[in-house]
């Protein structure tokens, strides 16, 4: 949990195989999970938000598949767990 804006930019692009810069958020925890980190890029500059936890860990299942939902990064970083959810099928352009 050393790399700041270059190195955690680095990391997208050569693990990632990523752009930083394509306005998605990239999340980066520590082995522990106690640490997290989200990088974004917002036109101007980039946004780096940093969480350490007092106590607990944060619940990482979702992000083993890679891809996270904005609303399951919120419940995530809030520390709220969600048992059991159904989800309805929504409409979507893609």
């Amino acid at each position: 949990m050393r790399k700041s804006f270059e190195g955690l930019c680095g990391l997208v692009i050569s693990v990632m195989q990523r752009q930083p810069t394509s306005g998605e958020v990239f999340v980066f925890l520590n082995r522990t999970r106690t640490h997290i980190k989200l990088l974004y890029w917002e036109p101007g500059g980039f946004v780096l938000y940093y969480k350490r936890l007092e106590q607990g860990t944060f619940a990482a299942s979702d992000l083993n598949k890679g891809e996270l939902s904005w609303s399951n990064l919120v419940l995530m970083i809030e520390g709220i767990q969600v048992v059991k959810s159904i989800q309805k099928k929504r409409y979507s352009l893609t």
